[in-house]
């Protein structure tokens, strides 16, 4: 067992979950930390005050926290959906979509990059999706759900740049874990294009693609089987 901890932010959803079952099943952390708006350390993605407390409260739990993945994501809620044209273009819901996608994301990082190793190996990833890809879009739609994700890739590559002047070994990700059965795929399952996993799946594939990351490929966003995904 390494004397690590690992901690995952949003570990109550289906892919959050499975990713630290899978982590407390593994021999590489010594300790996992499941953080959720219900949890005993709550976190709400939307609350920075939140995110703070928690983060003061682990900036000095042993063993240090070597791990942080942002597991929380927002496509459909109460009967909205990803835009199918710009008719259906509403302020508040692109909003939405921006705060949960992008702004929590990088919250986390402003709270939990600095209480992790100034030195030595640390990687800090949150859940993206290839649709934020702006050169891979090719069909158009979901106009507010691709916006946030293009947003969080953005600032994933900047404070990818940022972390590794402070800690070069620092890696920093975003990471598509496909299609997945969970309640944010749920209303999209007729869809037969997309091959689709279970959470275990996704989460044995992500962590496996963290393993083999090197701190050169921070800023980057990868699928699930390991390729880099155009910005």
């Amino acid at each position: 067992m390494v004397d690590r901890t690992a901690v995952i932010i949003g570990a109550r959803g289906g892919v959050g979950a499975a990713l630290a079952d899978a982590l407390d099943l593994g021999s590489s952390y010594a300790n996992v930390i499941r953080l959720h708006r219900e949890s005993d350390l709550p976190v709400d993605i939307l609350d920075e005050a939140s995110i703070a407390t928690a983060a003061a409260f682990l900036a000095n739990t042993q063993p240090p926290v070597q791990l942080v993945i942002v597991a929380t994501g927002l496509l459909h809620s109460a009967g909205k959906g990803p835009e199918k044209s710009l008719r259906e273009l509403e302020p508040d819901w692109m909003m939405q979509n921006y705060h949960v996608n992008a702004v929590g994301p990088a919250l986390v990082a402003k709270h939990f990059l600095p209480i992790m190793a100034k030195q030595g190996p640390i990687c800090f990833a949150a859940l993206s999706a290839r649709v934020g890809s702006i050169s891979d879009n090719s069909l158009g739609g979901w106009h507010s759900y691709r916006a946030s994700k293009s947003a969080l890739n953005m600032l994933i590559r900047n404070i990818a740049i940022e972390w590794q002047r402070k800690n070069p070994q620092s890696i920093i990700v975003g990471l598509h874990p496909g299609t997945v059965e969970t309640t944010l795929s749920a209303p999209f399952k007729g869809n037969p294009a997309h091959e689709r996993f279970t959470p275990a799946r996704a989460a044995k594939s992500l962590l496996g693609v963290l393993q083999q990351l090197k701190p050169e490929q921070s800023g980057q966003i990868f699928a699930y089987d390991g390729t880099p995904i155009a910005p």
